[in-house]
């Protein structure tokens, strides 16, 4: 085996900090890194299974690394390997599974293949046959019963590939079992970070140049809760705080649940604190979210959001959505439609019910065509941009702060790209080199102010520009 390696990641921010962790390991290592395209030695592809989607991709591109490299090793992590281990036991373009909580042997797997391929190479062909004869599947399989595990699995970053912005996982699994999520099957049951283990990472990337951390888990609201110690995530964010270097802390999805009076008002008075809050919800209607086992109603989430709003000036609420979930009436998702209208998100993010098997939602009665799903899934992508755009509107001729993180060519211009507090993207024209700075746009800091400039898009996103005249 070479050392050439190719990583590939699916999925969330989980799975990212994941797969650049073990980049990390595979670079102290001695591994060469490159792009996963043909002409690696290993391939490494963190999995997900969130969707019907996600598990087609993730075979997709297992599936090209080895017809990429037939003669190349193909390691499957994460969590399709996790909750698909039968279908992965008899898929012969894979050479090793990680399953989760198993990442962090990735060394030892590929040493461990390494010497058994080695030996294997001494054996008759004839050998060889009797032995596959015995053994009914190709690849070596790390992997544990995940609902039964208890211990946190300690991957560490000292250089994400964002040289702005670091995520940093604090917790695994989840205890809440939505009717539709495969994921506590495939990540098992809430397992936190230690606070000095997180805070050692986070001093680390200070250290380091980076600016910005964002807080991320598979369900972040939960940390904290398999400690005997009386600390939670409030407790988290005040310790980061303190971190010198560090000049904003983010945080990933949250449950309405951990948005009380004492943890609003106790993070409002953090001034690294970015006013961007993803409050998931998936569905407005307390019918559909009763039968998803959600544990709020559609006026307790209201409620939750007037909070950040007491406690932040015109805060950056963003949200989740599912359509056509099984049993969602024509008026079920009209009442879902509206709530969405009336909390005036940020940005909503629309996801059409994906049959999951092995969660209670696949076998409920009354589930939805396709093409109606489409259709719901149309009419609030076409709200959340009008609500996206009145949200950055709201913003015209006010002064903002934006982390710079890159350079960019925008409608023929050379620009500077950087993100808001509340996770706006700004493209800057300026001659200065402000990379890695936060630039304050106040009167006096330039030649002259800065004004938003309406329609401009680049890369995926949609986009505000702010122009130098």
């Amino acid at each position: 085996m070479g050392n050439k390696v190719a990583l590939h990641n699916l999925g969330c921010k989980v799975n990212a900090y994941e797969t650049e962790a073990m980049q990390e390991m595979l670079e102290k290592a001695g591994y060469e890194i490159v792009p996963f395209k043909e002409g690696a030695d290993l391939y490494v592809i963190n999995t997900c299974t969130v969707t019907n989607i996600a598990d087609r991709k993730s075979r997709q591109m297992l599936h090209r690394a080895r017809k990429m490299n037939p003669d190349a090793v193909v390691v499957a992590a994460g969590c399709y390997v996790q909750a698909k281990e039968k279908e992965i036991q008899v898929d012969d373009c894979i050479d090793i599974v990680l399953g989760n909580n198993k990442k962090q042997n990735l060394i030892e797997a590929l040493e461990e293949y390494e010497r058994t391929h080695n030996a294997d190479c001494n054996v008759t062909e004839n050998e060889k046959n009797v032995k596959n004869q015995e053994n009914d599947r190709k690849a070596e399989i790390k992997m544990e019963e995940i609902g039964k595990t208890k211990e946190y699995e300690n991957l560490h970053l000292t250089k994400p590939g964002d040289h702005t912005r670091a995520y940093i996982k604090v917790q695994d699994g989840c205890n809440q079992f939505c009717t539709y999520c495969i994921i506590p099957y495939a990540r098992g049951r809430v397992r936190s970070r230690s606070m000095e283990d997180v805070l050692d990472e986070v001093r680390t990337l200070a250290d380091n140049g980076y600016k910005e951390v964002v807080l991320t888990g598979i369900h972040l609201s939960s940390y904290g809760i398999d400690f005997d110690k009386e600390y939670h995530l409030l407790e988290l964010i005040r310790a980061v705080h303190e971190i010198d270097g560090i000049e904003r802390i983010r945080l990933g999805s949250l449950e309405p649940g951990i948005i009380t009076e004492e943890f609003a008002e106790g993070i409002a008075k953090l001034p690294k604190m970015c006013p961007h809050f993803h409050l998931s919800l998936q569905s407005g209607c307390d019918a559909t979210l009763k039968r998803m086992n959600r544990r709020y109603t559609s006026s307790e989430y209201a409620e939750k959001c007037e909070l950040l709003r007491k406690y932040f000036p015109n805060p950056a609420l963003t949200t989740d959505v599912i359509v056509g979930f099984p049993g969602e009436t024509e008026e079920e998702f009209k009442e879902s439609y509206d709530f969405v209208d009336s909390i005036d998100f940020y940005e909503t993010h629309i996801f059409k019910y994906s049959r999951r098997e092995g969660t209670k939602a696949a076998v409920m009665p009354d589930q939805v065509d396709e093409q109606i799903k489409a259709k719901r899934s149309a009419q609030l992508i076409e709200l959340g941009e009008k609500k996206r755009a009145a949200y950055e509107q709201s913003f015209q001729g006010k002064e903002v702060e934006v982390l710079v993180e890159e350079d960019l060519e925008l409608n023929g211009k050379e620009v500077q790209i950087g993100h808001t507090k509340e996770y706006m993207k700004i493209a800057l024209e300026t001659n200065e080199n402000l990379k890695k700075m936060v630039a304050y746009m106040r009167k006096g800091n330039y030649e002259k102010a800065f004004e938003i400039l309406k329609n401009d898009h680049f890369g995926t996103g949609r986009n505000t520009a702010l122009k130098m005249h």
